[in-house]
């Protein structure tokens, strides 16, 4: 149990610590299995993001694995055939943009970047299919640069948890930024989604088992299990 603490940021800093022990055992998100086969490649976890939107991981983290059979760097990515690329990373969703995405991104990391990511955030945001969940992503998981990254997960339950009362990823992102240390942005990613994919899902969470419920207002949260 978590105890109410005076403070947001405490009471935000206690979270993580009981989330640190309960998600030890649950699946990873996409970009930490990546990271785990792959190494810590800014280009793989690029890619990876890029498939992960609006799809599940189970679904995007296979797919990837499939196209990284065949290429690992930009380069080598655009030798590939959009069509080749579209089967390879079939069913995630909207496979034929992302399969356009990403052979437009590797073109430009190619011709205007050396063929290397960049890490600068207006560079991040000037690739094809790249919006700020996928260049903090890629600062946090691909260059160990201190980033926040908020999907839908993090959104929602920073949002539960009255921890941030915003209406947008990106209003969500600058207020947990100015809510915790730079040490924790991170992890506190990394927890939230794996807490969003397990327990506080969209419909339906799981309260009756939840061990943060005592100090959950539930904002939004119309049934619950």
């Amino acid at each position: 149990m978590v105890n109410i603490y005076p403070d947001t940021q405490s009471r935000a800093l206690a979270i993580i610590d009981v989330l640190r022990k309960v998600t030890k055992d649950m699946q990873k998100p996409g970009a930490v299995e990546i990271i785990k086969v792959y190494g810590k490649d800014p280009f793989l976890v690029l890619v990876s993001c890029i498939l992960s939107l609006r799809t599940k991981d189970t679904v995007s983290v296979s797919a990837s694995k499939r196209l990284f059979e065949h290429a690992r760097k930009p380069h080598e990515l655009m030798r590939l055939s959009l069509l080749e690329i579209q089967k390879l990373i079939y069913p995630v969703g909207f496979y034929r943009q992302k399969a356009q995405q990403l052979v437009e991104l590797s073109a430009r990391i190619v011709h205007h970047f050396n063929g290397v990511v960049p890490c600068g955030e207006s560079d991040l945001l000037s690739l094809p299919g790249v919006g700020r969940k996928t260049m903090n992503l890629v600062q946090a998981e691909g260059f160990g640069m201190p980033a926040l990254c908020v999907d839908t997960h993090v959104h929602r339950i920073s949002n539960r948890l009255r921890l941030v009362q915003t209406s947008t990823p990106q209003e969500t992102e600058y207020a947990l930024k100015a809510l915790l240390p730079q040490a924790y942005w991170i992890e506190y990613s990394r927890l939230l989604v794996t807490w969003g994919q397990n327990i506080c899902t969209p419909t339906l969470p799981h309260c009756s088992v939840c061990p943060l419920a005592p100090v959950c207002p539930q904002i939004g949260v119309i049934r619950k299990r």
